[in-house]
């Protein structure tokens, strides 16, 4: 029987347990399993939210002009309702 000639539970000689490779290995998965479970966790919990402080505005502008307004010499204000409906912005 080969039950006989093998223990339960032991796959390799207990010598190859305490060799400095099978420990860097170890210590290898260890960490590895550490960070799956961190990452696992951190996809489960809800996304934290910015502070309310921030409140959704950047630094500064992205737009094309610099001053954030629109196009420089001429006010917003000065489109009529009929330019602004037709989506055209030239004079």
């Amino acid at each position: 029987m080969i039950a006989a000639a093998v223990p339960a539970g032991i796959l390799v000689p207990e010598a190859l347990l305490f060799t400095d490779w099978f420990r860097f290995m170890a210590a290898f998965v260890a960490v590895n399993t550490v960070m799956y479970a961190a990452l696992a966790l951190a996809k489960v919990l809800p996304k934290l939210q910015s502070p309310d402080w921030r409140r959704g505005q950047r630094s500064e502008p992205r737009g094309i002009y610099p001053d954030g307004q629109g196009e420089p010499g001429r006010a917003d204000a000065e489109y009529s309702r009929e330019e602004v409906g037709a989506g055209s912005r030239e004079p």
